[in-house]
Order: C-alpha cells, then sequence, then structure tokens
C-alpha cells in the first residue's frame, strides 16, 4: 500500500496538472497570479496514509503549508527536521531541495494543506536524485 502511494504520489505531481483528484494530492485551484506576469497560484491538500512518504524534490515555487490533521515530518536540505501537528506551518522557497516529507505517524492519517506560487504551467514537484 504504502509504495502504491508513494508512486501515485509521484507521478501525480510531475505534471502542471495534478492527476486523480480523489489520490494522495487534490488540486484545490490553480490560476494566474493577478499583477505578476508569468506567475501562478496553486492550492493542494496532500493526503498521507499511516506512515507514508514522498521521495526527496522540489518545487520551483514558494510553498505554505499549513497541518488540517495528524502529524508530519518536513525537511529542507541544509535545515533541521521539524514535526508539524494540526494547525502548525512550515514553508519552503523556491531553491529547497524538499528531504522529508512523510506522516510522523505509523497509525493515523494525515492531511495538509499547500499554497504555492511558481512559473505559470511548471510542475508542482520534480523529483530529485
Amino acid at each position: 500500500m504504502r509504495s502504491t502511494v508513494l508512486l501515485a504520489f509521484a507521478l501525480s505531481m510531475t505534471g502542471s496538472t495534478l492527476a486523480a483528484q480523489d489520490g494522495p494530492v487534490r488540486t484545490l485551484l490553480s490560476q494566474e497570479l493577478a499583477g505578476v506576469p508569468g506567475k501562478e497560484v496553486s492550492m493542494i491538500t496532500v493526503e498521507y496514509p499511516p506512515g507514508a512518504s514522498t521521495p526527496v524534490h522540489r518545487h520551483d515555487a514558494q510553498a505554505l503549508v499549513y497541518v488540517l490533521e495528524g502529524s508530519i515530518v518536513m525537511q529542507a536540505r541544509g535545515k533541521a527536521a521539524v514535526t508539524l501537528t494540526q494547525g502548525q506551518t512550515w514553508s519552503e522557497g523556491p531553491d529547497d531541495v524538499h528531504v522529508v516529507s512523510r506522516n510522523a505517524s505509523s497509525s493515523a492519517p494525515a492531511k495538509y494543506l499547500v499554497f504555492m506560487v511558481k512559473a505559470r504551467g511548471a510542475p508542482i514537484l520534480t523529483p530529485v536524485k
């Protein structure tokens, strides 16, 4: 199950439009950013089953995270990992590499909201090897 979630997440995030709306990633909104030519704002939710995580990646965007339920662990390269719970926030910049993004629990699901400002049409996520 965990590997299926990881694969679905990685595949859904590689294009400029996210795939299946009933998967772990759901696009809520994506539109041009008023007054900033060539930029768009996207709002997504990410749901992690217990123990789920995503591979190392980057967003090439300013990303703002808000935890809706459960707890998650986030870390950008060169920075300390943080464990966030419901109502807490985290951010990453366009040059950050997201080395840890996972559910902190092996028994409870987690869900978070992400706002991103990025180049219009750019992918939400780019895997990093």
